[in-house]
């Protein structure tokens, strides 16, 4: 090959790079105003879509109207009041219900703009969703049972039938590693029938379940918390992870340090009669103080 031919053919290459790079450049900047957009969007729209539960009260359920409340729908309606009073346009909230096995694909699809629904925070979720610090609540895992079943620990629950919701992180982590045969349903009137009608011994669930808010609560008045609590976990809000680190998920973890700060989740606990959370209480301090356990993992570029 001559000096020529090969000069000619870097040139080539050296066109072909550029371009390649001009491409790439325009591609991320087009996602990246894409994704800088959600709060925008939303705003123009004049309407914040939401996954949210509907099943599992006081966190989410059906009011004898139709219409879905709780807990979780109380954030979602004071994050989208706060926003309709800073950009002085209102914003109406459109609720999506969602169970586990599907609150993140939803997101996903863009079938919502965020999603807080009982997610638990686990490293896995953060590679599917944008979750947004800090939480909003914790809860632990735990077999509930009634005192005919004997379960009185992790080891009483082998080659024993439990109930559980399906997709739930800790179906594998504390009932197939302790010797259990899950029987998981897709909600919580499912898991309750099966419990009641003797079908599984007991509900591996979190202890976020509050029994006086299930339906006909004298049937579940015996049914207790009937091994150790493992593994307090955050519950936390998610949005599409391109729209974390945007004016969107700011704005979002913003939101929830204020309320930490103001005591309103804690007056939420108090309005649907929830035990008060030792977690809520020390993140409200934490967040007054601005500790670490209360910061943003929102990163606006």
């Amino acid at each position: 090959m001559s000096a020529t031919t090969s000069a000619i053919g870097d040139k080539v290459k050296l066109h072909l790079l550029t371009k390649l790079c001009v491409v790439t450049l325009l591609a991320a900047s087009t996602v990246g105003a894409m994704a800088s957009d959600k709060l925008q969007e939303i705003l123009d729209k004049g309407q914040l879509t939401v996954g949210v539960k509907s099943d599992i009260p006081p966190w989410g359920m059906r009011e004898p109207s139709g219409k879905i409340g709780g807990f979780e729908i109380d954030v979602v309606d004071e994050f989208a009041r706060r926003l309709s009073q800073k950009y002085g346009k209102k914003i109406s909230v459109n609720l999506v219900p969602v169970v586990a096995s599907n609150r993140m694909e939803f997101l996903q699809q863009g079938r919502t703009d965020m999603m807080i629904a009982t997610m638990s925070d686990k490293p896995e979720r953060h590679k599917i969703v944008g979750i947004v610090y800090p939480g909003y609540y914790a809860s632990g895992v735990a077999v509930y049972a009634f005192p005919s079943a004997r379960i009185t620990s992790w080891a009483s629950i082998k080659d024993r039938k439990i109930c559980a919701i399906q997709g739930a992180w800790y179906n594998k982590d504390f009932g197939v590693k302790n010797g259990a045969e899950i029987v998981a349903f897709k909600g919580v009137p499912e898991v309750g029938a099966a419990l009641l009608d003797g079908r599984c011994s007991g509900w591996l669930y979190d202890t976020a379940f509050v029994p006086k808010w299930a339906s006909e609560p004298e049937k579940w008045k015996d049914l207790t918390i009937a091994t150790p609590v493992e593994e307090v976990i955050p519950w936390v809000a998610s949005v599409r992870i391109e729209d974390k680190d945007t004016a969107f998920g700011k704005e979002l973890s913003d939101t929830f340090i204020d309320m930490h700060k103001s005591g309103w989740f804690i007056e939420r606990e108090k309005k649907y009669n929830v035990e008060p959370s030792a977690w809520l209480a020390k993140m409200a301090e934490d967040c007054r103080k601005a500790a670490p356990s209360c910061a943003s993992n929102v990163k606006v570029k």
